[in-house]
């Protein structure tokens, strides 16, 4: 009313409301009741930028916040994952390049790092201009941790390390380019860790014409597309990194472990991208080599990625009776708590006498149990 009074305006058009803010356990807090989560508190224990994209994560329309100490710090964790990666970015001389054009990068993990930048960058700006914040959070949070820190700057360490010095410069500059766009685009969200950040490297490579990170103009990479060879090639050397280490860790192996990887069945370009990426395959999933062969020998565990057939020799490393005998022990065991959850949800009594938080922990439990019954099973089934 005061705006328009002043003004003759009406202040906000578009006004957000986010839902209400419960404790952990979904109740609501109350003073009387001792649950009460005080911000200030939180702040000084987690920081500003945890809390706030906690809140942001978890702001959902039509479903209320479950305000937990363990998801601040595991937000927290993740700022201190883009630190890490902004200071090995520093320690490998990867900064700004004057005129630096990403649409002119040559390697293929350059090439899908800048695509994935610009997919991410219009998908969040997308949902930040829809109030779909939960939405550009959790965008920012699976490209930040995953697709940067943990698979781009790995895959780049062979080069950075290497003696090509063209591609070194373009991974550089490539690293560089991306953390820029990052820092923009988390900016937000956690404004003071990404401010400090875009200070602490503004004096590195070329000088930028954006000071503050708060007056910066936000990122338009509408120009740049994807590029599918690249997608399919680094895309095959990720699912081959992750299902094998989903095979390691269901069946137990142990990390000291270095079997060789077995590439069974594949196309030649699919062969061609997994020798090209055996180096940094061998360092990232702990195989001895990877190398063709005609049949997977007894005591070799297959897997089908994208279609190629690989193979992991572990019986040397493994009791095989012993882990069928685990895997079955547990299958059974969720098995048995799947079914009594279920016989809980399917009582419209208990559906409609227990709390909703309690309704809802129950769904969640089923849900978990059946997810990783089903994960067991398919190692049982590999490991038969």
């Amino acid at each position: 009313m005061l705006g328009m009074h002043f003004t003759g305006e009406v202040p906000f058009r578009r006004v957000f409301f986010n839902a209400l803010v419960r404790d952990a356990s979904g109740k609501k807090m109350s003073k009387s009741k001792g649950n009460v989560m005080d911000p200030l508190d939180l702040i000084d224990s987690y920081g500003a930028d945890a809390l706030r994209f906690t809140l942001t994560a978890m702001s959902g329309q039509g479903r209320d916040i479950k305000l937990s100490t363990q998801r601040i710090e595991g937000y927290r964790n993740f700022g201190t994952k883009l630190w890490n990666a902004s200071r090995f970015c520093q320690v490998n001389g990867c900064v700004r390049v004057e005129g630096f054009d990403p649409a002119s990068a040559k390697g293929a993990v350059n090439r899908w790092i800048i695509g994935e930048t610009a997919r991410t960058s219009a998908a969040v700006t997308e949902a930040i201009s829809g109030c779909s914040f939960d939405e550009a959070a959790n965008l920012l949070y699976r490209f930040i941790w995953n697709t940067y820190c943990d698979w781009y700057v790995e895959l780049s360490k062979p080069v950075l390390n290497g003696a090509d010095l063209d591609a070194q410069a373009e991974s550089r500059a490539t690293a560089a380019w991306v953390l820029d766009v990052i820092f923009k685009l988390l900016h937000p969200v956690m404004p003071f860790l990404t401010e400090e950040l875009w200070d602490q490297t503004a004096d590195l490579g070329a000088a930028r014409t954006e000071p503050l990170l708060i007056s910066a103009r936000w990122p338009d990479l509408s120009a740049l597309a994807p590029d599918p060879a690249a997608a399919a090639e680094v895309g095959l050397v990720i699912a081959t990194i992750a299902e094998g280490r989903s095979v390691r860790s269901e069946l137990n192996v142990p990390l000291g472990a270095r079997p060789p990887l077995l590439v069974v069945e594949a196309d030649a370009a699919q062969s061609a991208v997994l020798a090209a990426y055996a180096p940094v395959i061998g360092q990232m999933l702990r195989v001895s080599e990877v190398r063709v062969e005609a049949s997977a020998p007894t005591g070799a565990i297959p897997f089908v990625v994208q279609g190629a057939t690989l193979a992991l020799p572990v019986a040397e490393f493994i009791d095989l009776a012993a882990e069928k005998a685990r895997l079955a022990k547990e299958i059974a065991g969720l098995a048995a708590t799947a079914e009594q959850t279920r016989r809980k949800l399917d009582n419209p009594d208990f559906v409609a006498r227990a709390p909703e938080e309690v309704v809802e922990e129950n769904r969640e439990r089923l849900s978990e149990a059946e997810a990783a019954r089903e994960r067991l099973q398919a190692a049982l089934a590999r490991l038969s």
